[in-house]
């Protein structure tokens, strides 16, 4: 069962498998796997993000993705990884620079795995856009209308039951696949009408989660 799943989050990362919101963020992953080079050190990684960084605008120009008329007046908040706008009654927008990541391809397998594991708030990727020379991935999300305080030990009692394990503060791991879940504080995880809602999710893969078993 355990590698059946592996295999499964294997296909959807490289786009073998379908997932919602998933075709467009699949493509960029991949188109930028293909142009991945290895760094071996300090100087060679920043190397490495600068070339990703321009290939990656170079998708994003060649495929029409650049967003330029966003309404900035409907600013909702920000923390240190992204900024939050509201779109309409239903739907939030989050500009996301991918600073907690490695590299852009992680921030993009972030994304389909929080829409493989909480399809509810699934994130739709719309587009691009640029501010003081940085640029963010804009990704629309439905908008969750909180009723009540999360409690962070249903959360706890809920990553538990899913093969998670808590391994400091609100972080947890799932040392079988190799998969770490970060920052699942009570505003990253709402409640509305007592069910859980995950809106902001960070995950990290492990080499164990791409070795061969």
């Amino acid at each position: 069962m355990q590698n059946h799943l592996k295999n499964e989050l294997h296909n959807v990362l490289s786009g073998k498998s379908e997932i919602r919101f998933g075709t467009i963020i699949q493509t960029i992953a991949s188109y930028l796997s293909d142009g991945a080079q290895t760094s071996s050190n300090a100087e060679n990684q920043k190397h490495h993000d600068k070339q990703e960084a321009t290939r990656l605008e170079e998708f994003i120009s060649k495929n029409n993705l650049w967003i330029n008329n966003l309404d900035f007046s409907q600013y909702v908040s920000e923390g240190a990884e992204q900024k939050v706008y509201l779109k309409d009654s239903e739907h939030v927008l989050k500009l996301n620079d991918a600073i907690y990541y490695n590299s852009w391809k992680d921030y993009f397998h972030n994304l389909l795995l929080h829409n493989y594991f909480f399809s509810d708030t699934a994130y739709e990727l719309v587009g691009f856009t640029k501010d003081n020379e940085t640029l963010y991935a804009i990704v629309k999300q439905n908008y969750v209308s909180v009723t009540s305080e999360t409690d962070l030990q249903k959360v706890k009692d809920f990553m538990i039951a899913n093969g998670f394990q808590n391994n400091r503060n609100n972080d947890y791991i799932n040392s079988d696949f190799g998969i770490i879940l970060e920052d699942l504080h009570d505003e990253n995880v709402l409640t509305q009408n007592e069910i859980l809602y995950f809106i902001d999710t960070v995950f990290y893969l492990t080499d164990k989660f791409w070795s061969v078993e």
